[in-house]
């Protein structure tokens, strides 16, 4: 009998193996935390019920790796590959079940994992990384429930939901696609007691963030207001910013899929359009009203790339449907364009031994990639050489930005004091923590650093100025940039710049 190809036992080998080459990646010494890894990190040393801008599950999953694994970059990054890990199993098991096969269902796992935002979310942990598992396990629960009829996966469904509610509020929207689905397909009024059982178990998902911004002004909801381009100032739409916007979300979203995937994703726009299933419009509903949510909004407001990509891992099992099963004959084209998609990105990831990367030309590729994930370790070095050269004690460190501060917290040795100086940026949660206004008279040290900012002078007057420099930061051997450090004595006065800028 002729043995049959081991697809779960190749799945784990792979996934296995991408995981170690990003732990490699995390401990590289010239690669720091992402600013906003930072951040999520110093909320964990907060806990709180939610945050201004996020809620609260990135923070308590941060408190139990670190709890377990030390401050350390590896203990955050953990948590996005493992998550990684997840969403890639239930894109397996998620395939297998609508299509049984398992040979599919790996290809998918692998389309899935060569595709640009998934190694994005897979090796930082941002709050996509939460968002984008419980999203795919939420889609995956109702199908089943669909399917099975069983009201278990309704509730479990419900509950996946309501975590991604607590990753990320744009899991809100997981409830209108539920419902337009159930009305295109008249399959509404048969499901009706399992959508109010996934509907009450989902809204459980609000309740820390009902809670919190009722004790803090709906800070968030103005956050999100203006995000999403309803407040603020405004001064009408441009119909050429409108359009540049557009396009650069465009562009930002097959980046996002990858560009060598673009042949997939137009085959598969063609199965759809044309010939249609239940369980193709299943998979594609959800990606079409983001895709469309989104693409609206850049029409008003600036839309980060990442922003509509929790949504496209369905994407990764529809084109494994449409070249497994349709085009068969594209099965040399469809490894060689999965190998491209994965190069880059791997490339960049491994470390440059013997500056074997200088000599393909790719030094400057990674300089740019990397540029905001180095020189904060090298900061936080050069302050302790000051701080011990000055003999200063018990100094407290400020910036004119959440992310300097954050990752000042964090290299830092202890948590010391951080504080985020009111120069004009927009509101964030250090306006919800200790003001700088708290160290006016004890007469303590401050340090400040930044990188855009030459002096807080503008916000704060000190007694004395101690000493300052321009720190340059490099990257192997190639300066990035220039880092402010100004080491201040006796603050007495500070009033920050006021601003309604959510």
């Amino acid at each position: 009998m002729k043995n049959k190809f081991n697809y779960i036992a190749t799945f784990w080998l792979v996934q296995l193996s991408l995981a170690i080459i990003k732990i490699i990646f995390t401990l590289r010494p010239e690669i720091n935390l992402f600013t906003e890894e930072a951040q999520y990190w110093l909320w964990s040393k907060n806990l709180a019920w939610h945050y201004y801008s996020k809620p609260p599950l990135i923070a308590a999953v941060n408190y139990i790796s670190t709890s377990i694994l030390g401050d350390t970059e590896i203990a955050i990054r953990i948590n996005a590959i493992l998550f990684g890990l997840g969403t890639s199993w239930v894109v397996f098991k998620f395939t297998e079940f609508l299509f049984h096969s398992r040979k599919m269902a790996f290809w998918a796992s692998l389309i899935l994992s060569a595709m640009p935002f998934w190694m994005l979310f897979s090796t930082f942990h941002m709050t996509d990384s939460e968002l984008t598992f419980f999203w795919i396990l939420s889609w995956y629960m109702l199908a089943r429930a669909l399917v099975e009829k069983r009201t278990r996966w309704w509730i479990l469904a419900g509950v996946a939901a309501a975590f991604g509610l607590m990753s990320k509020s744009i899991m809100v929207v997981i409830v209108p696609i539920l419902a337009i689905y159930l009305l295109f397909t008249s399959n509404f009024s048969t499901n009706r007691k399992g959508f109010a059982f996934f509907l009450i178990l989902f809204s459980t998902g609000f309740l820390p963030s009902l809670i919190w911004n009722w004790q803090n002004g709906f800070s968030t909801f103005r956050h999100l207001a203006t995000l999403g381009g309803v407040s603020g100032e405004s001064s009408g739409i441009d119909l050429g910013e409108s359009l540049w916007g557009l396009l650069s979300y465009l562009g930002g979203q097959l980046a996002m899929i990858s560009v060598f995937f673009l042949p997939f994703l137009w085959l598969s726009l063609k199965v759809i359009f044309h010939r249609s299933g239940v369980k193709l419009g299943f998979l594609f509903v959800p990606v079409l009203f983001t895709f469309f949510l989104f693409a609206g909004l850049s029409l008003f407001t600036s839309v980060e790339a990442n922003w509509p990509a929790y949504a496209y891992p369905s994407l990764a099992i529809i084109f494994a449907y449409v070249l497994e099963r349709e085009y068969k004959n594209w099965k040399r084209v469809k490894s060689t364009l999965i190998a491209l998609s994965f190069a880059i990105p791997l490339i960049l990831f491994l470390p440059d031994v013997a500056s074997w990367k200088s000599k393909v030309y790719l030094d400057q590729a990674e300089k740019a990639a990397f540029r905001r994930l180095t020189g904060y370790k090298d900061l936080a070095d050069r302050i302790l050489f000051l701080t011990d050269s000055l003999q200063l004690d018990e100094s407290y460190y400020f910036s004119e930005s959440y992310h300097m501060a954050s990752e000042l917290a964090f290299y830092l040795p202890e948590v010391p004091q951080v504080y985020v100086a009111g120069m004009g940026s927009r509101k964030n949660q250090f306006d919800l923590w200790h003001s700088l206004e708290r160290e006016i008279g004890l007469e303590r040290t401050g340090i400040f650093v930044s990188w855009n900012e030459s002096s807080p002078e503008n916000v704060a007057q000190f007694g004395e100025l101690i000493y300052e420099e321009k720190y340059p930061v490099f990257f192997k051997g190639k300066q990035l940039r220039t880092a402010t450090i100004q080491v201040w004595r006796d603050l007495r006065y500070y009033q920050a710049i006021q601003t309604d800028h959510y």
